[in-house]
């Protein structure tokens, strides 16, 4: 897949209701967008046998421990404490083939195999670190898909969150810090966390790239199209960063007014 063909296939997934999201499709896009022509059809294998062997799991376990269990131990998917900031575990093909990755490339994993098998899973938008949620007969419980998919207490939430930065009244409402989110709003997660990483690294190209996915991802939100614009400033394309604004403008105007300070200011450094 070219990154033309896989920008396109973003763009229709994009489109689609929150209840029909392709979530592992979504995430191959997004790898080839950023690293064309490598083969996602073991991807895809993989997953498919993460389901089966979900489903075999079920009825002889807790669903929270089958979950964990076809994941980290059947199949060996885990945390990379010693290369956390390699490029490659943000990435869901090198994931597949490494077992190693971020919270939030592994959630994907996690998530697709509880769908396919019938297991009522959402990732948890938690502070610095993506979290899974899984309903049980005995209520909510939370996931690390970094450490083994270990369940997550509830006091451990609450250090973890004030750790974090949160207030005290906030780190106590498990209700806020287990609220679950959208499968495309944890992707987009991911591409936030590879725009941050780029921008930091003063990789606008990238930064640009990640970017204009989340913005084909929500088509509905303005803020990632800023983002674009942003990034192609920074790279002297000042007729692309223009179209990225206008892009944004013609979301919403909720922010239109600064929308319209930045396009102005980028139309005077083209002219």
């Amino acid at each position: 897949m070219t990154r033309e063909e896989a920008e396109a296939q973003l763009a229709e997934i994009g489109r689609s209701e929150e209840a029909e999201f392709p979530l592992l499709e979504a995430a191959l896009a997004c790898a080839l967008h950023d690293w064309p022509f490598r083969d996602p059809e073991p991807v895809r294998v993989l997953a498919a046998i993460a389901g089966e062997r979900l489903k075999e799991r079920i009825g002889g376990e807790p669903v929270d421990d089958a979950l964990a269990e076809t994941l980290s131990a059947d199949l060996r998917f885990n945390g990379d404490l010693l290369r956390y900031d390699d490029p490659g575990n943000t990435d869901v093909i090198d994931v597949a083939e490494r077992r190693r990755g971020l919270s939030a490339a592994l959630a994907v994993f996690y998530l697709d195999a509880a769908r396919r098998a019938g297991v009522q899973a959402a990732a948890v938008d938690f502070p610095g670190h993506v979290l899974l949620r899984i309903e049980t007969p005995e209520g909510p419980v939370a996931l690390d898909p970094f450490s083994q998919g270990r369940v997550v207490l509830p006091s451990e939430l609450t250090r973890r969150a004030l750790r974090a930065g949160l207030t005290p009244h906030v780190a106590d409402r498990l209700d806020l810090l287990m609220a679950p989110v959208s499968e495309r709003q944890a992707l987009i997660r991911l591409q936030n966390i590879l725009f941050s990483r780029a921008l930091k690294a003063g990789d606008f190209e990238a930064a640009e790239r990640s970017a204009l996915r989340r913005a084909l991802l929500d088509p509905e939100d303005h803020r990632p199209w800023l983002d674009v614009a942003a990034a192609r400033e920074k790279q002297g394309a000042l007729a692309g960063a223009l179209d990225a604004l206008s892009r944004a403008r013609g979301v919403d105007g909720a922010a239109e007014v600064g929308r319209q300070v930045v396009f102005d200011r980028v139309r005077l450094r083209l002219n």
